[in-house]
């Protein structure tokens, strides 16, 4: 197979892949706190010797997710809470900490803030927070300070990845950072508020046209190779 068949291949194997993404960020158009992801795509060349040329192989492994603010849907909710700005709240899973902006939490029988899975919402200092049980009134300053009854409780932390190319998308609407994360400038938080997707309809429609046509132009060069791959073989073999 020629090095042209080969990019094609690596090529097409990426749209998939692009493609998949772009499916996915359609289908959570509506999930609150999500974000839209793409694919990057690299060409990597390599010698193949002396007057042999080169090969190239395109790759479609690394994911971008964008970090653009979606829309602040109010709710009305004590413990709906929504970042206006830079970073995230911070969460802790079974499989350590993880970053989301979904912010829709709520206090677990033992009385800690907890994520609809259960998961521990962590403060500026990266501890659990504690209900009291007893309080009828939870709010939340702006700066992050949550009182109940007029007494403050803790301040509920913003957090960011120390590398913001190092954040991967963990499950759902959580992220991990391999690099850790760090305390994320200031930012304005809400009460009462929930977070939407940053997903554009539009653009994802227009993306997943684009995808699927550039698929169709490789499938279309690889079927056109073939048939000229076969032709050859047809008539060095009438000939021998």
């Amino acid at each position: 197979m020629e090095n042209a068949s080969y990019a094609t291949l690596t090529r097409q194997s990426g749209l998939l892949r692009e493609m998949q993404a772009v499916a996915n960020n359609i289908a959570n158009l509506s999930t609150t706190g999500f974000r839209a992801e793409g694919v990057v795509f690299a060409e990597h060349v390599r010698a193949l010797g002396r007057g042999e040329g080169s090969l190239s192989m395109a790759t479609a492994n690394a994911r971008h997710i964008h970090l653009d603010q979606g829309a602040l849907t109010p709710t009305g909710g004590s413990f709906d809470f929504a970042i206006e700005g830079e970073g995230f709240f911070l969460v802790q899973t079974p499989d350590g900490e993880a970053l989301t902006r979904a912010g829709h939490f709520m206090p677990s029988a033992e009385g800690e803030l907890v994520t609809p899975d259960g998961h521990f919402v962590l403060d500026a200092g990266g501890a659990p927070i504690f209900i009291p049980p007893d309080v009828r009134n939870v709010t939340l300053a702006s700066d992050g300070t949550l009182s109940a009854d007029g007494r403050p409780l803790s301040v509920l932390g913003v957090w960011q990845p120390v590398d913001p190319h190092d954040l991967q998308h963990q499950s759902g609407v959580q992220f991990r950072a391999e690099g850790g994360v760090e305390p994320a400038p200031p930012a304005t938080l809400l009460q009462g508020f929930l977070e939407e997707s940053n997903v554009n309809p539009v653009a994802q429609i227009t993306r997943m046209i684009e995808v699927q046509r550039s698929y169709e132009l490789g499938q279309s060069f690889l079927d056109k190779e073939d048939e000229r791959i076969r032709g050859f073989l047809r008539t060095v073999g009438a000939r021998s």
